[in-house]
């Protein structure tokens, strides 16, 4: 029977391939949990709350000035804060295929695909190229454009692709972005890691501890290497991997707080909290996650067989700005 079921699970292997759905951008758009850009604050106030806590605050305060070109000089507004969702995170066995956009360039067997492989001593190890897409979804429906907060210049479109970056598969190359991997990836800081699982299961991310991803494992190192029995789990940790690694290449910016009224400003580390996720692909899920929460309870049934192990992720972003 073990010999059976190894056989069907590797023929499955073998003709899964990567199968998005053309009409994904639209289930972006009505699967979305839009309650993930909750809590609203406005002038410090929660003028409507959500059902996840934001934990990263928001600034408290009436008024806000911000630098303004001449002859203003300066302007002042309104501090207002939520959940952005903005961006698409694609966690992909096969290269180039671009499931959170519904389209394939058919390259998967140029670049090796992703593998899930057996580690007596580490445990199950698995494989993803990772894509980040520009996805404004009120620019795309053509809402609320001209509130400030929600601007964007550049609408659909591609930001970052692992295929073309040799440290993504390569953990010595990426400990040149990532020195103190060699403090923080170790048995020993994984323990802390615990209270970071446990505290996610309840929303509540634990941004001091900057070296776990909860329940999904060691941050570092930086690469689409993750260790996980679980493959849709270990997608949503891929995601977040890549999420850590652009704001170490000072390619995300921080957007939250205080700072982050006027102006973007550069965090090489990330603050988890800060980030919301949402499987919208193959399978979506009804309602948003924290980074490092279990798949337990938001996994199930999110891998279709024979459509190879592609996902996709909706990302919200704190956003903090000076509205006027």
């Amino acid at each position: 029977m073990k010999r059976l079921i190894a056989v069907f699970l590797l023929v499955v292997n073998l003709f899964a391939k990567c199968a998005p759905n053309p009409s994904q951008l639209a289930i972006n758009i009505t699967a979305l949990d839009y309650s993930a850009m909750l809590p609203l604050t406005i002038a410090g106030a929660t003028i409507l709350p959500g059902k996840m806590p934001n934990t990263i605050g928001t600034p408290n305060t009436a008024i806000c000035t911000c630098p303004a070109p001449p002859p203003i000089f300066i302007r002042i507004g309104i501090p207002v804060g939520f959940f952005n969702p903005d961006r698409i995170i694609d966690s992909v066995k096969d290269p180039y295929c671009f499931e959170g956009l519904g389209i394939t360039l058919g390259l998967d067997t140029i670049q090796g695909a992703g593998v899930q492989s057996d580690d007596p001593q580490s445990g199950t190890h698995s494989f993803f190229q990772t894509h980040l897409v520009s996805f404004p979804v009120f620019e795309v429906l053509n809402i609320m454009t001209d509130f400030i907060c929600l601007q964007s210049s550049t609408g659909v479109d591609m930001l970052y692709m692992t295929e073309l970056d040799p440290m993504w598969n390569s953990d010595a190359l990426s400990a040149l972005i990532q020195p103190e991997a060699l403090l923080f990836g170790n048995p020993v800081t994984n323990l802390a890691c615990m209270a970071d699982s446990v505290s996610s299961q309840a929303f509540r991310t634990l941004d001091t501890l900057f070296w776990c991803k909860g329940s999904w494992g060691n941050a570092y190192p930086l690469t689409g290497s993750v260790t996980s029995g679980d493959l849709v789990q270990s997608s949503a940790s891929a995601a977040a991997s890549l999420l850590y690694k652009l704001h170490r290449q000072l390619m995300l910016w921080g957007q939250w707080g205080y700072a982050g009224l006027c102006a973007k400003y550069p965090l090489p580390i990330w603050q988890k909290s800060a980030y919301r996720l949402q499987i919208i692909a193959p399978v979506p899920n009804p309602y948003a996650i924290v980074i490092g929460q279990t798949s337990i309870v938001w996994g199930a049934a999110k891998n279709i067989p024979f459509k190879g192990d592609n996902f996709s992720y909706i990302l919200f972003r704190k956003r903090d700005c000076c509205a006027f």
